[in-house]
């Protein structure tokens, strides 16, 4: 039996970046606090993360924001690491995710109790 984690992660590459798509996925609350819980503490596992949803839709909400390109995610064994583009979003959109993150102050919070690599 093939486990979770031998799905093929999609990443775009920065020149696939699309702002509209990068905009779409942070109108969501959960996204956007997982990306200022990312900005804060990155290298983040997803079974770390605060769950006040069920798992299968953080996992979506993990998907939106990789196949957008705001984060990346990687395998080990069978945790899966979450990091923020930043580097690589600054350099295509020079400024955006300062600003996104300037703007959900008082927004959102970040998750107090996630777990890093």
């Amino acid at each position: 039996m093939a486990s979770r984690t031998s799905s093929p992660l999609v990443h775009p590459d920065m020149d696939g970046f699309d702002l509209f798509k990068i905009m779409s996925a942070l109108t969501d609350e959960t996204r956007l606090t997982i990306v200022v819980t990312l900005a804060a503490s990155p290298g983040l596992a997803c079974n770390g993360f605060t769950q006040d949803v069920t798992a299968s839709v953080l996992t979506r909400h993990f998907r939106v924001l990789r196949e957008a390109g705001v984060i990346r995610q990687h395998d080990i064994g069978t945790r899966r690491f979450n990091t923020l583009r930043k580097e690589e979003l600054d350099q295509r959109f020079p400024g955006l995710i300062d600003l996104v993150l300037k703007e959900s102050v008082g927004r959102v919070t970040p998750y107090t109790n996630a777990e890093s690599a």
